[in-house]
């Protein structure tokens, strides 16, 4: 995990940060809100080690995004 804030394309974000867990700050999304580009605010394979990030930073904007492939027999809930 890094607390270097440095902005990213989506491209960028997924081969960098293979299979790991990211907060993007002041992301910058299309109509349908899939992330184009923004601020990397924390990464780490621990979901929970980003999420405790995000909480204490408490970002105005954010999105959570994971960069590995989601096993089939997991579910998703927004």
């Amino acid at each position: 995990m890094e607390n270097n804030v440095i902005v990213l394309t989506r491209e960028e974000i997924y081969e960098q940060f293979d299979s790991e867990w990211v907060l993007v700050g002041d992301p910058e999304t299309t109509e349908t809100f899939e992330v184009i580009r923004g601020k990397i605010l924390c990464h780490s394979k621990d979901r929970d080690e980003v999420y405790r990030k995000g909480r204490e930073l408490r970002p105005r904007r954010f999105a959570f995004l994971y960069t590995g492939t989601i096993p089939e027999d997991t579910a998703i809930i927004l």
